[in-house]
């Protein structure tokens, strides 16, 4: 069989679209279980890429983490408990997993969210970053990578950061010289 052949072969046996995406975002959403497929797939995306924005600087700090639990519960609208169990399992699945696990929950994200869901994305990831009082560079700029790849503008980008602007590491250097 020349390598032709095989690639050929190979392509019609690839997983469906469900089974190629994040194994995180399957994981968590099979934990949400009880819920409708497609809500614990936009949760579990939601979470793990609030996770790649927190772990951005390579360490998910307990304030962070508190924020993904909030954030979880509110925007996702779970129990307490739940919500703090997929903001950990988020947290952690990110850290074992890392960079190609976080392009992939993004691109699900993507996949599941409505209309608005990536601009209330990008405020969400801005307040994890922000919860121990400081964005840092890189934060920042995993942000705007994120913001990239769900297809938000630049203007758009810079609009909902303004936001947070006090809790900008490279404007609190400026302010402070």
């Amino acid at each position: 069989m020349s390598i032709f052949d095989w690639l050929q072969h190979s392509a019609g046996e690839r997983p469906a679209v469900e089974q190629s995406g994040s194994a995180a975002v399957r994981d968590i959403a099979r934990y949400l279980s009880d819920m409708d497929s497609d809500q614990a797939r936009w949760i579990a995306a939601f979470a793990m890429v609030l996770a790649r924005a927190a772990r951005a600087d390579l360490d998910i700090s307990s304030e962070e983490l508190s924020a993904m639990q909030k954030i979880v519960h509110e925007v996702g609208g779970l129990p307490e408990e739940q919500a703090s169990m997929v903001a950990e399992m988020a947290a952690h699945r990110n850290e074992l997993l890392g960079v190609t696990e976080d392009y992939l929950a993004t691109r699900e994200f993507k996949k599941v969210a409505a209309v608005g869901d990536a601009k209330r994305l990008l405020h969400c990831l801005f307040a994890v970053t922000a919860a121990d009082d400081s964005i840092s560079l890189v934060e920042e700029e995993e942000v705007r990578q994120v913001a990239n790849e769900l297809g938000i503008d630049h203007s758009e980008f810079t609009s909902i950061r303004a936001a947070f602007r006090e809790k900008r590491a490279v404007l609190k250097g400026i302010r402070g010289a």
